[in-house]
């Protein structure tokens, strides 16, 4: 029977090691979106650092050649409409007032874990279980719903292999009722970044930031 789970991007999970589980996402925003950044940002997508100091949506879906910041959680900003405070889950690209900054909620903790939606299906649980801790990227990694807010990104199933390059490391899949079925769509797989930026140890690109975003 097909899978309840539709692709939602990537959603805070546990967390590597022994530590105290936050989601990875902290009170206080020190990230910023560039103010003239008309590129919409969906709640679950991958985001990248600028070298200007402003974050901005990773651009492809495999990753590009710049190691993840983390995941982006939503926004704070003041409407150019009203001049009152809006929180949203997602940045739609417009609407901000320029004399304000734009505040991004970032999951940004390199052990943090994730769950991501398969966009196909893992055979079976056997087959599926043969590929914990091999790589692989996102599909659909920069699109969403203006409607939910949610990245349509989900774990590209057919890429899944040993290398190094890919953005994102199986690790292996949540248990859900709604969600079990291996010959469909829709696994709760889990997963973390195989490169990060705050995580100087664990990639060939960290610590470069990019010059422009999408």
């Amino acid at each position: 029977m097909a899978n309840a789970n539709s692709a939602f991007g990537l959603k805070p999970y546990f967390k590597n090691g022994s530590g105290s589980n936050s989601t990875g996402v902290g009170g206080y925003s020190h990230y910023e979106i560039k103010n003239d950044n008309s590129t919409a940002i969906y709640n679950g997508s991958v985001v990248i650092p600028l070298s200007t100091g402003f974050i901005s949506l990773v651009g492809a879906a495999d990753g590009g050649t710049v190691a993840p910041l983390g995941v982006f959680m939503g926004c704070e900003y003041v409407s150019s409409t009203t001049g009152k405070p809006v929180f949203s889950n997602y940045w739609p690209g417009s609407g901000a007032d320029s004399n304000h900054p734009i505040k991004a909620f970032v999951a940004d903790d390199p052990n943090q874990l994730f769950l991501i939606a398969s966009d196909a299906s893992l055979t079976n649980e056997a087959t599926a279980r043969a590929s914990v801790f091999l790589n692989a990227d996102m599909s659909s990694g920069t699109s969403g719903s203006t409607v939910t807010g949610k990245s349509s990104g989900a774990l590209a199933v057919s890429t899944l292999a040993t290398t190094a390059g890919l953005m994102l490391r199986f690790m292996g899949w949540a248990d859900d009722a709604a969600n079990a079925d291996f010959s469909a769509a829709g696994i709760p797989c889990i997963v973390r970044f195989t490169t990060h930026f705050n995580a100087d140890s664990m990639g060939i690109v960290v610590g470069t930031p990019a010059t422009t975003g999408v």
